[in-house]
């Protein structure tokens, strides 16, 4: 038998021949392959794969750092690891969560009988976390029988994953092992604690902020903000998880599998009714002021249906809303300007005419009659079909779009007319204790659905595409989230059990043999731990309903 085996290594697209088992990172050595930061891990034909694993058969192979978002995920998996054990070593008999994306860190919370975090507390704790880093003790990747994982995490007092582990199924699983601690994570780790070299840890409200590397420049940590609504959002829909008692993935399967998924559903429609009509009577106590509601949120938050719903909130309370769109103020095609590729960018505010748009605010509040524009996307031109409108005294306007809350978009209105509002899926379920759900998968899910179903994209240009919609969005949307007036969760407590069945078969048509192809089989990975809800008690109302269909408004 031939003992070595030829891989293409796409970083430099050169052909070797190596020995074979030899491991991703004697690979990279032999090879000298430099990257701007460290190598954390590698694409092997277009799978993620940890720096140890052994090469047999010819592949494609890509090595990848902190800027690429898997290793990312490595990084902040890691560092997890480490604040777990850091509070298992110091503080035992308290319980660590790790919760939601905050801050430019992760959200963290250690509770415990009489705990009361500290700064003392933090120090500590991050003390620990860098003795680990020094001393680079190794993150050791085990595979056993899942009957004896499932033993070994119940020993170890990891309860929350238990009906995880037990739903997979699976002959054989992994956990990983450092310094004697173990815990289990959905998804690889990397080699060392030495990797994980640039980190914070600080008190942050009532918990933790642990802080981590800008993506942008990893030798920097983000900058620490003081996001108020975003921490109250997520405390909010705490909240509301307790009163169906279920906070992470494997107590929502426990609810369906006890015929429970119907109660779920109405309960969590219910929840978001009597939000979107809270912030309606908020808007309604300030209507001798607020003339304009401007609503805005990432893609696939549910904005329009928002609007929609708020909108008949807002005629229970006596005022009639009025729609414009942003759409009809883009300018000529020949007038849009581009991106760094040259091609058209649509999602910049010069893509929009600001000053006709401001004049006709400016009028319609003064109450004047204004002729509305109507934008051809097929001819790229504006023209004036005569289409007008009006507000009285008991109109208010809404307008919905990515640039809602930039104040450069309504710059001659005061700021007082304004009720601005923040959509978006805030996702606060975690899959267990030390595992969270990213916001940014679920509207990553919803919209692989809704452009698959309704707007004839594959998964694969969907998942192409979602780099440049997220780097869209910290240019365009969320530097201005902070102005919100008031921020709606969109997000479903059972959603993505029900989007499973439609997004399951949508990530599969993507190969192996495509880039997007990792991403696809994360995600699948991510849907499996969820029993599958069926969505025939959804209402037409449903927010989730904008991206499944069957819904009552017209879109």
């Amino acid at each position: 038998m031939d003992k070595s085996v030829s891989i293409k290594c796409l970083n430099t697209s050169t052909v070797h021949e190596i020995n074979r088992g030899t491991s991703l990172l004697e690979i990279a050595g032999t090879l000298d392959i430099r990257l701007k930061n460290r190598i954390l891990g590698a694409m092997v034909n277009n799978e993620l794969e940890e720096l140890d694993y052994e090469v047999y058969q010819p592949k494609k192979i890509q090595f990848i750092d902190i800027t690429h978002p898997d290793g990312m995920r490595m990084y902040t998996r890691s560092l997890c690891f480490l604040l777990y054990k850091a509070v298992s070593d110091l503080y035992p008999d308290a319980r660590l969560t790790i919760g939601h994306s905050v801050s430019n860190g992760i959200f963290c919370k250690v509770t415990g009988k009489d705990f009361v975090i500290t700064e003392e507390i933090v120090a500590s704790l991050a003390d620990r976390m860098h003795s680990y880093v020094d001393n680079d003790l190794p993150f050791i990747r085990v595979i056993e029988e899942t009957t004896e994982v499932i033993k070994k995490v119940e020993a170890y007092g990891l309860h929350d994953k238990v009906s995880l582990l037990k739903l997979r199924g699976l002959n054989y699983k992994s956990y990983y092992k450092l310094d004697g601690a173990i815990n289990f994570f959905y998804g690889y780790l990397l080699p060392s604690a030495s990797y994980v070299n640039l980190f914070d840890l600080i008190k942050y409200f009532d918990g933790l902020l642990l802080r981590l590397p800008l993506k942008s420049d990893p030798e920097k940590l983000g900058e620490i903000k003081v996001e108020n609504q975003i921490v109250s959002i997520f405390q909010e829909y705490s909240q509301w998880n307790s009163i169906l008692q279920v906070s992470n993935i494997g107590e929502l399967n426990e609810y369906t599998t006890k015929g429970n998924a119907e109660k779920l559903i109405k309960i969590s429609e219910a929840l978001h009714e009597k939000k979107i009509a809270q912030i309606a009577d908020m808007i309604c106590s300030k209507k001798e002021e607020v003339k304009i509601i401007l609503i805005s949120g990432p893609s696939s938050s549910g904005k329009t249906t928002f609007a929609k719903r708020l909108a008949i909130q807002m005629r229970i309370n006596g005022i009639k809303p009025l729609n414009i769109s942003l759409d009809d103020y883009f300018v000529d095609r020949e007038l849009t300007p581009r991106d760094e590729s040259g091609d058209y960018d649509f999602e910049a505010l010069e893509a929009i005419d600001v000053d006709l748009f401001n004049r006709h605010l400016t009028d319609l509040v003064n109450g004047e009659k204004v002729t509305l524009p109507k934008f051809s996307f097929e001819k790229g031109t504006r023209s004036f079909n005569g289409e007008t409108i009006q507000m009285g005294s008991d109109n208010m306007l809404i307008i919905e779009g990515i640039h809602g809350l930039n104040p450069q978009l309504t710059a001659t209105i005061a700021r007082e007319s304004k009720f601005m509002i923040f959509v978006s899926a805030l996702t606060a379920l975690n899959l267990d204790n030390h595992n969270w759900v990213s916001a940014r998968d679920n509207r990553l899910i919803r919209r692989l659905v809704r452009d698959y179903l309704y707007r004839k994209y594959s998964a694969k240009e969907t998942v192409a595409r979602w780099p440049s919609v997220l780097k869209g969005e910290e240019k365009h949307i969320v530097p201005f989230r902070d102005m919100a007036d008031i921020m709606f969760n969109s997000a479903l407590l059972y959603e993505l059990a029900v989007l499973k069945h439609y997004a399951v078969p949508i990530l599969m048509e993507i190969h192996q043999n495509q880039v997007e192809y990792a991403e696809a089989k994360r995600l699948l990975n991510f849907l499996s731990y969820f029993i599958t809800i069926k969505p025939e008690e959804i209402p037409p109302t449903s927010i989730i309903r904008e991206f499944l269909g069957g819904s009552s408004f017209n879109y």
